[in-house]
């Protein structure tokens, strides 16, 4: 994150998102900020908290993609929420707490993920060993050289023990060559997995028994308390290999320390997008007991503000904590939310509808463009798709067209488009003579046509 500056971290977001310049300086700032706010002393970085903003404009313009992809590049627990599914506390329903809950959880899963990456190769090396001595022990001659090991006349015969050795190194690394050739992998084989760490979900739901107020304790004492319980399982030599990776990988993971810094990174760097913010507005007709407009913008600020939320993992500060707000506001304005909330979201930004030229652009230009991902599905069944320019411009208006006449729904109109033009070409794939199939203005064409004469239809296909 240090090495991105503001206009590199706009650079990034230019390849995945057209258009929606200000929204991109207002979110790079705001990122750049975090990085800033590091290199303080500590005595003054506690002061500096996030600049929240407030991101204003039509469905379907960029809103959401460019928060996802500023979490990315921060590499930050990233949590989208719509702030429709919350009531006011009291009520029946999903109260504001739980988005720190769940960005908490997500935090979790983020580092637990990269310190398994950390560990695998170890993790590999170990489990390899172990599966190599589950089949040397299952096989006859294997398990005499074992037995003849431990027996008591081994011990007595020291040349006789060096031989038995030697053949047995043999032997292991015999059926070490089979695994990394695996010509074996469909065979059965019986290993012992211990209950408790045999996946990670096993370990939090154990620590979520556990209660909040034991979380103050050492989470590995928490599990040797339990004591590790062992099991037989018969399962093929390529699922063997997967089971005790993923159990030495768990046990060279410290837990504690994956809970930590979960807390610190949801503390520190945590984004929280909310969306649909302007439809807990309420219309002043409603009654002052609605639980799902007034109520939770109150049950929002101290968590925007900054409080405590008191977790499976311990208590998590929402201090520093950046949110990012969205909405249409098509029936309302901003200026209707509660003066409290307004107050927390000082910076706004507006985004610009789609014109001709911006649907176009994202047709075509972006790394992830609609085009270049139909291109690259229907290559799996050997078809060459190629959009030519006034193909792509036909599309593009007709999707201008149609937000105009209909719904404004910014890019995604583009998908409803495509798909309708391409119906045919996808179900016929693996069936076509031809396997280039260009989509030029005729084409788009001739398989829109009679949907774009006929109105009514139109309001329900595209």
């Amino acid at each position: 994150m240090q090495d991105l500056t503001p206009r590199q971290i706009v650079e990034q977001l230019d390849k995945y998102i057209v258009g929606q310049g200000d929204a991109k300086r207002a979110m790079a700032i705001a990122l750049r900020n975090r990085y800033r706010r590091q290199q303080l002393p500590d005595e003054l970085r506690d002061e500096v908290i996030p600049k929240n903003l407030l991101l204003i404009g039509p469905t379907g313009v960029g809103k959401t993609e460019i928060a996802r992809r500023v979490s990315k590049l921060a590499d930050a627990p990233f949590m989208k929420v719509e702030a429709t599914k919350f009531t006011e506390v009291g009520y029946v329903g999903r109260d504001v707490e739980s988005i720190v809950r769940d960005l908490v959880e997500m935090s979790v899963n983020m580092i637990h993920t990269e310190r398994l990456s950390h560990v695998r190769d170890k993790a590999e090396s170990a489990a390899m060993e172990r599966l190599v001595t589950y089949l040397v022990q299952q096989d006859p001659k294997g398990r005499e050289l074992v037995a003849t090991l431990e027996g008591e006349q081994a011990q007595a015969a020291a040349a006789q023990r060096v031989s038995v050795e030697r053949r047995l190194r043999r032997q292991r690394k015999k059926v070490a060559q089979m695994l990394s050739e695996r010509t074996i992998d469909d065979q059965t084989v019986e290993i012992e997995v211990e209950v408790e760490v045999d996946g990670y979900g096993s370990m939090m739901d154990l620590m979520a028994e556990a209660g909040t107020d034991e979380m103050g304790g050492n989470f590995e004492d928490l599990l040797n308390q339990q004591g590790p319980r062992k099991r037989s399982r018969k399962v093929s030599v390529a699922d063997a290999r997967r089971i005790l990776m993923q159990e030495e990988a768990q046990k060279m993971i410290d837990f504690d320390s994956v809970i930590d810094d979960a807390v610190f990174r949801t503390e520190q760097n945590g984004v929280v997008f909310l969306d649909e913010i302007d439809k807990i507005i309420s219309n002043g007709y409603e009654s002052s007991g609605d639980v799902s407009g007034e109520g939770v913008q109150r049950d929002l600020l101290p968590i925007v503000e900054g409080s405590t939320v008191m977790t499976r993992y311990g208590p998590v500060k929402t201090d520093h904590i950046l949110f990012i707000a969205a909405g249409s506001f098509h029936d309302t304005k901003p200026g209707d939310l509660i003066p409290e909330l307004q107050g927390r979201f000082p910076l706004r930004v507006e985004l610009d509808s789609l014109g001709v030229d911006d649907l176009r652009s994202i047709l075509a230009e972006p790394d992830n463009a609609l085009t270049k991902q139909y291109q690259a599905l229907l290559a799996t069944e050997g078809v060459e798709l190629e959009f030519t320019p006034d193909g792509i411009e036909e599309m593009a208006q007709l999707a201008f067209e149609m937000n105009e006449k209909l719904e404004d729904i910014g890019a995604r109109r583009l998908q409803t488009i495509l798909e309708q033009v391409l119906e045919e070409v996808s179900f016929d794939a693996t069936d076509l003579e031809d396997r280039k199939v260009v989509v030029d203005r005729a084409y788009v064409h001739s398989k829109i046509e009679d949907l774009i004469e006929d109105e009514d239809l139109s309001k329900f296909i595209l």
